[in-house]
């Protein structure tokens, strides 16, 4: 006969835990000797291992006692329920498994290839880690918005990447975004000259017409929200395209008279 620790440690578990089996009634407990001690025999030892069997595969302690009363067609029937569950949670794992993984990953985590390639760009042409950041918000707001508009916009948008200008502007936006100056910094002038030049460019080659800006306003305004988030001295900036007959920052709208 054998102490509850002998029993713990033939099949495998703690003592605490076949106290907790006989308070839950899964393990029937057995008398106690002229002692006091409870002693227990073989058909305890082989219940107890068949609880921690089925316990170690996953099986719910409420499931188990059922199990063990069940005959052979009903145990195979409540194995097959058991092994579904455990593939629904290993794919349910593996999943979850794969989103940890692409955390390591940066800005594919919750991007396309063409935006991650985008910001690559950004990169190598010298723009600073900072305002590459606030880039790849700015495109997680986008690319929830027009997921299938992605790859035409990213065409476009490394295609101006061969104007000088918007290099210049890049980097002018690096140097500013680095930098803990006020709104009295004259490389904000330097962006508004270079963004109205540019839009001006755009509206008389054709690219900008009015109308065309479509009519979900609330991404555009999301959008300006997070460049004022990201640097107060947008504001300012803003202000400054104003007086250059341009309002907005991400959709830009020729003014039909520069304030005087």
């Amino acid at each position: 006969m054998l102490t509850i620790s002998q029993l713990a440690a033939y099949a495998g578990v703690t003592v605490r835990a076949v106290r907790h089996y006989h308070q839950i009634g899964l393990l029937p407990e057995p008398e106690r000797d002229a002692s006091g001690y409870r002693r227990y025999g073989a058909m305890a030892v082989v219940s107890l291992i068949k609880i921690r069997t089925l316990a170690n595969a996953g099986v719910p302690l409420s499931q188990i006692g059922q199990m063990l009363e069940a005959d052979a067609p009903a145990f195979a029937e409540a194995v097959q329920k058991i092994d579904s569950h455990l593939r629904e949670e290993i794919e349910r794992l593996e999943a979850t498994r794969k989103q940890v993984t692409q955390l390591a990953a940066g800005d594919s985590l919750v991007l396309p290839p063409e935006v991650t390639s985008y910001l690559g760009r950004l990169r190598e042409i010298g723009v600073s880690q900072g305002l590459v950041e606030a880039e790849r918000d700015a495109w997680i707001v986008v690319t929830a918005r027009w997921p299938g508009l992605i790859g035409e916009i990213m065409a476009g948008k490394l295609a101006q990447l061969e104007d000088p200008q918007v290099v210049r502007l890049y980097r002018v936006l690096s140097e500013l975004f680095e930098s803990d100056t006020g709104e009295d910094d004259p490389r904000l002038e330097e962006l508004a000259d270079i963004m109205a030049d540019g839009l001006e460019r755009s509206y008389a080659s054709g690219e900008i017409k009015p109308g065309q800006m479509g009519h979900d306003d609330l991404p555009f305004d999301l959008l300006d929200a997070h460049v004022v988030e990201s640097d107060p001295r947008a504001q300012r900036l803003m202000t400054l395209m104003r007086e250059r007959g341009w309002d907005g920052w991400i959709r830009s709208k020729r003014l039909a008279e520069p304030p005087g």
